[in-house]
């Protein structure tokens, strides 16, 4: 029977790593986060810009369904008017998560308020005035890390982005003011 005193050299081998191994190891998990990191922070951005252009559609549906229901065909000018339900219905016209102004989703801030050639319109179901207009906005918290591209709506529907980081403007959206539309 042996002791671990008169131990071979053979057995303090199998006994764990060297310092080269450990290197190594080191090494090559180095290199391949260096490959994923790049890789995982660009599939953030794309799904983060996916899931604001969402945000900005549900804010363009709820806006159409506030006119036609309790704006009286006019828009609400922020996002806590229409998280406010109608007296008798339990429903708001936005979700939760975007009842703030402004809201924060997906490394995007969201905002809303009215168009600036707005006029104003009659008060809504639940007394709040409403303007015959709305501009809506997403820009990244963090351009580059959240977000690369920024957004814009308005009443007519369509979603602009910019790759600046800044939001469309209301001149850039309106016909023939050069803003790119999102297909």
């Amino acid at each position: 029977m042996r002791s671990h005193i008169n131990s071979t050299a053979a057995d303090r081998r199998q006994a764990g790593f060297t310092l080269v191994e450990l290197l190594i190891v080191v090494a090559v998990i180095g290199v391949i986060c260096a490959i994923a990191v790049p890789s995982m922070l660009r599939a953030r951005i794309s799904a983060n810009e996916s899931s604001t252009i969402a945000s900005m559609r549900t804010i363009n549906g709820a806006e159409a369904a506030y006119a036609s229901s309790a704006g009286k065909g006019s828009y609400a000018v922020t996002l806590a008017t229409l998280g406010v339900p109608c007296p008798g219905s339990t429903s708001a016209f936005i979700s939760e998560e975007l009842r703030v102004d402004p809201s924060i989703k997906s490394g995007y801030r969201l905002t809303l308020a009215a168009s600036a050639s707005a006029d104003p319109g009659q008060d809504d179901c639940n007394d709040t005035a409403t303007q015959s207009g709305y501009y809506s906005t997403a820009t990244p918290l963090s351009r580059g890390i959240s977000g690369h591209r920024a957004f814009a709506s308005n009443a007519a529907g369509a979603i602009f982005f910019d790759i600046t980081g800044t939001a469309p403007t209301e001149g850039q959206m309106a016909p023939g003011g050069g803003g790119t539309v999102i297909r």
